[in-house]
């Protein structure tokens, strides 16, 4: 059994960048940085290390990351790894590519207005609403990642009690 899947939580490092196809399908090309902090043993300090990776959403997922993403939120992708090769035209050398196709994407937190209203494209700045006796509009129900916990919210789940008759062995 083979298994190629990917789990990233990262911030982005650009505004997700949209083409179409010659066919019409939409692509998104997302740039995402991971952090691993650590404390080393030798000198006793923290230290930090940044993984920087390419994303490739297709489809009605592109169109959905371009809509609700930019610079610096928090998401988390699920996907597989793919590398590409093609020959450099200008030294003929043979060059690779390795990225990661989205399958899925799970929005970070967000701050309050910073879902783009109706008609508003891709302007993603977050207004605070002047005080006033509005009541509050409603916001889409989006499952988003607590970025403390990292766990989802908005998804209650009860824990299943694993029994005796389920282990395989």
């Amino acid at each position: 059994m083979n298994l190629n899947k990917v789990f990233l939580i990262g911030r982005l490092t650009r505004d997700p960048e949209v083409r179409s196809t010659p066919s019409g399908q939409q692509v998104a090309t997302i740039g995402l940085a991971t952090s691993r902090v650590w404390n080393d043993q030798a000198t006793r300090q923290k230290r930090e290390s940044t993984e920087f990776h390419t994303i490739i959403a297709w489809g009605r997922l592109a169109e959905i990351c371009a809509q609700y993403l930019k610079k610096g939120s928090l998401a988390l992708f699920e996907g597989r790894l793919q590398t590409r090769t093609w020959e450099d035209k200008t030294s003929g050398q043979k060059r690779y590519a390795t990225e990661i196709v989205a399958e899925s994407m799970q929005l970070g937190p967000r701050s309050a207005g910073s879902f783009p209203s109706a008609g508003a494209g891709n302007q993603m700045d977050s207004v605070k609403p002047a005080a006033s006796n509005r009541q509050p509009t409603a916001e889409p129900d989006i499952p988003v990642i607590n970025e403390d916990e990292l766990t989802v919210s908005g998804i209650e789940e009860e824990p299943k009690p694993i029994k005796d008759t389920d282990l395989p062995f």
